[in-house]
């Protein structure tokens, strides 16, 4: 069996309005952990500008375009982590914010798994999905339903990230409750279109988890609900559940649903 790899892949994302957070991604940058460090061994950008256009009809995409050759001269360079990572966003404006880091272990080459990460992330979708009843609100409104029907949707809460993580932080949890020393949290994750929710979800709870539990008391056991039916010969559905499953998420269909409320109903004795 080949040696398996670990790198990790950071991406670039314009955002135009730090309030709004209306970010397009267009560049991806991959890490790998030697001997002697860190060492930047890979950089992408993306090959259609259009999707920065749309956002902010004003970006100078000469300046983002110069980001890469500055971002490539650090190419080779072994250093730790944290000093690169702020070197990139010093050389960086505002308009510029590095993502999370997304962790990959794999026996394949940097090349391929770089590859795959700026198809998924930085390509426009050749196909536009078509308006329909579909994706996270579904998903959503399913839990909701089930919830209700077992009689603890007021029982549950949204739970914010902000105390956990910093001041501004937009992102809750769409579901919570304690049940002993538990913090049971369940969020609507939907892939059909897009993996990004999903791969953010998977690179910041970890985070999050050691602070919620020093802060609030309890452990942290977070559901992800995604659609019944999922295209795993996909590439990127199938890193995105492999990240999840890593940061220690369970996934459960939403058809899993009713079973879910109704241990919820149990334990929280409605």
């Amino acid at each position: 069996m080949a040696e398996r790899k670990q790198f990790e892949f950071f991406l670039l994302r314009y955002m135009p309005d730090v309030v709004k957070g209306e970010f397009v991604n267009f560049g991806v940058m991959a890490l790998a952990n030697g001997p002697n460090g860190f060492e930047l061994i890979d950089v992408r950008f993306t090959k259609d500008w259009g999707r920065v256009l749309c956002l902010d009809p004003q970006a100078d995409l000469e300046i983002l375009s110069a980001l890469e050759k500055e971002i490539r001269q650090e190419v080779g360079r072994t250093k730790d982590q944290v000093t690169l990572l702020k070197k990139m966003e010093d050389s960086f404006s505002n308009l510029v914010q590095i993502s999370p880091v997304m962790p990959s272990l794999t026996e394949r080459t940097a090349l391929a798994e770089i590859e795959d990460v700026a198809r998924m992330f930085l390509e426009t979708p050749k196909l536009r999905r078509t308006r329909e009843p579909a994706g996270r609100q579904k998903i959503l409104e399913t839990m909701r339903d089930e919830f209700d029907k077992a009689g603890v949707l007021p029982l549950l809460n949204a739970v914010p990230a902000e105390p956990y993580t910093k001041t501004g932080d937009p992102f809750e949890f769409d579901f919570g409750y304690r049940f002993g020393g538990e913090i049971k949290l369940f969020h609507a994750v939907s892939m059909k279109g897009s993996v990004d929710s999903a791969v953010m979800l998977a690179a910041r709870y970890p985070k999050i988890v050691p602070v919620m539990e020093r802060i609030a008391g309890g452990a942290p056991m977070l559901t992800a609900v995604v659609e019944n039916e999922l295209n795993q010969t996909r590439s990127e559905i199938r890193f995105a559940l492999g990240m999840m499953e890593e940061s220690k998420i369970r996934i459960a269909r939403a058809a899993d649903m009713k079973e879910i409320a109704e241990l919820a109903r149990v334990e929280l004795r409605a």
